[in-house]
């Protein structure tokens, strides 16, 4: 009987526990990363009794085990910091997108609103209206231009604050993880909870960098970042940092401590939200705002050209419209000389926006892309005279640079915000041609001057008067001086300045050019400057403008719905991970009452057991009373 009241009570605690595993799953089936329970049962060792053979003794709990598969969790960790990557990534390049292509915040309306005015100058060269038009239109252009660098340099500040947000967390849950690695590391049996809590843990680190685990003995899990820096070694735990980057100190990079000092860690190679908001400032931001600028800087380079070949309204050469910003120089934190260098746009065409990194080693400078490292051509020796030539500017360098010196150079990346308008009064805009041709009275040919433009404004003998006389229909002289081959069709130059002859000219005809002067309605600038926008003066003289403008917004658009795209896919993706994850390790409410069902009836079975035993044993008991 006391065997029976043993295999009784065994089966019974048995079935309680199992019972109340079945409790515990069921309690956290909406517990995220919680890991379904299954009881192992086993017989107890048998009781040899002589002869006869070996007695059972019941059963009892050998394990509480985790259903898990290893290879399906890893997979979901890794699909979860990739989707974390990808939505940072949309999110932020949405809100650029929606920045370029809202008619509310994007600059093409108020680009076509400023040319629009000075074509409607072209129209009434001296009308109080128009000039002040231009100029109106010509300054909510230029702080459309500021508006959009300070939603450039905000977002770049949400970028910094984030990875302050996340190195901070990063942080939290590394030592979370190193903790629980110390307590189930030095356990013979680790507790299941504790595991999905680790798991847990592993996964949200991961949505944060994304990285690889890598298990241990003992039971440990190690947590490397994409680069294959240590987050997690053991029950240690690595502390992420922010520094400040070493050529623009108000931007933030990650890094590692060590005993030795911070590392810094390679922005391409990380995932989780870290990698997608680095994704987007290195190639979403940054190549928007250095692009943006060099469509500011080609209108206010381009624009001044063109209005200094006209005359404004008191007779003086058009200065500039437009105060464009120069190039912006940053030294390197660990520079050790004394070089300060200064850069000014010495080819419009060749600027394409990248930024660059000059370096002073061996006793020369040498030029790479800053992005990629690649070597770029340089020219000329950093002297006034002969400044460094690369990339479409001229760099003078003062002070003695020491050996290993760097400087960043960013022709475009701010130039949005420094682009304003130079003048203030209306007549100050060059509408007018600065000077005119015209045709003598009593000429015999058919010739009549059209065209004429300004090909050097900055000639001393452009606003000096001048007679073109033709010998004959192939020859002219120009103040006396000559003569020169005439084509017919062919320009007529000197002095800076050029026209053409619609007609014919004949010996003797004589041609007049001489200073526009004061309150001219001469138009002739101002439709040239109409067009300014269509002109091709970036990419070497391919891209206009207005190509540049909608290239860009193009761009911008296709990196969002990209990065859109890519998120919704790797949704589905994350979500079948997910899916083959709970199909082994998700608890089901109906396997658990059906099981729950069967351990009652076992329970209720056992119980049975002992009190047959105990009706048997009090049975006997009366027998001995007797």
């Amino acid at each position: 009987m006391s065997n029976m009241l043993s295999t009784g009570t065994s089966a019974l605690v048995a079935f309680q526990r199992a019972l109340t595993t079945v409790g515990h799953n069921v309690a956290n089936v909406n517990t995220p990363g919680y890991s379904r329970q299954r009881v192992e049962f086993a017989a107890r060792t048998p009781q040899d009794i002589g002869g006869v053979g070996h007695l059972g003794q019941g059963s009892q709990i050998t394990d509480i085990r985790r259903v898990v598969d290893d290879l399906a969790n890893a997979r979901l960790i890794d699909s979860g910091g990739e989707l974390a990557r990808l939505e940072q990534l949309a999110s932020m390049s949405n809100r650029v997108d929606k920045l370029m292509s809202d008619p509310a915040t994007g600059v093409a309306g108020l680009w076509s609103g400023f040319f629009d005015s000075v074509s409607a100058l072209s129209a009434k060269a001296s009308a109080p209206a128009e000039r002040q038009s231009v100029l109106a239109q010509g300054n909510a252009l230029a702080a459309r231009f500021q508006q959009m660098q300070g939603q450039f340099d905000q977002l770049a500040v949400e970028v910094d604050g984030g990875l302050l947000t996340a190195a901070s967390e990063v942080n939290r849950l590394a030592g979370e993880i190193a903790r629980l690695n110390g307590q189930i590391g030095n356990s013979a049996r680790p507790a299941p909870d504790l595991m999905d809590e680790r798991e847990q843990l592993v996964s949200e680190l991961v949505a944060y960098t994304g990285g690889t685990t890598v298990r241990q003995d003992g039971n440990m899990l190690n947590v490397l970042a994409p680069g294959g820096q240590p987050l997690v070694v053991g029950p240690q735990a690595s502390r992420l940092t922010t520094v400040a980057d070493p050529y623009r100190p108000e931007r933030l990079q990650l890094a590692l401590d060590t005993p030795g000092g911070s590392i810094r860690i390679d922005e391409r190679v990380l995932g989780g939200r870290v990698g997608g908001m680095l994704e987007f400032r290195n190639q979403v931001l940054d190549p928007t705002q250095a692009e943006l600028g060099r469509i500011a800087l080609g209108l206010g380079i381009a624009f001044n050209a063109g209005h200094a070949q006209g005359m404004d309204l008191y007779g003086n050469l058009g200065g500039d419209f437009f105060a464009v910003p120069a190039p912006a120089v940053k030294a390197h934190a660990g520079n050790a000389g004394a070089a300060q260098l200064t850069a000014g746009i010495a080819d419009l065409a060749a600027v394409d926006g990248r930024d660059l990194v000059l370096k002073w080693d061996a006793g020369a400078w040498t030029a790479t892309d800053a992005a990629t490292g690649a070597a770029l051509p340089l020219a000329g020796s950093g002297t006034a005279a002969d400044p460094l030539r690369v990339g479409g500017m001229a760099v003078v360098v003062g002070g003695a640079p020491a050996n290993g010196d760097r400087f960043l150079l960013q022709p475009t990346a701010q130039a949005a915000g420094g682009l304003k308008v130079a003048i203030t009064d209306p007549a100050r805009i060059a509408a007018a041609n600065p000077v005119g041709a015209s045709a003598e009275l009593d000429n015999l040919g058919t010739g009549q001057p059209s065209g004429i433009t300004v090909t050097d404004p900055a000639h001393a003998g452009l606003l000096a008067p001048a007679t073109i006389e033709f010998l004959d229909a192939d020859q002219y002289t120009v103040n006396g001086d000559g003569p020169f081959p005439y084509t017919p069709g062919g320009a007529i130059n000197a002095n800076g300045w050029s026209f053409r002859l619609d007609g014919i000219p004949a010996a003797g005809d004589r041609f007049a050019v001489a200073a526009t002067g004061m309150d001219s309605s001469d138009n002739g600038n101002a439709a040239r400057l109409a067009d300014f926008d269509d002109r091709a003066v970036l990419a070497g003289g391919s891209l206009s403008l207005n190509g540049a403008i909608s290239g860009l917004t193009t761009t911008v658009g296709s990196a969002a719905r990209h990065s859109t795209y890519a998120a919704e896919a790797q949704g589905v993706l994350h979500g079948q991970a997910q899916a083959r994850r709970d199909s082994v390790s998700g608890v089901n409410l109906d396997e658990e009452a059906a099981n729950m069902l069967q351990l009652q009836q076992a329970y209720q079975a056992a119980a049975q057991i002992i009190a047959t035993a105990d009706t048997l044993f009090q049975s006997l008991l009366g027998a001995v009373r007797r």
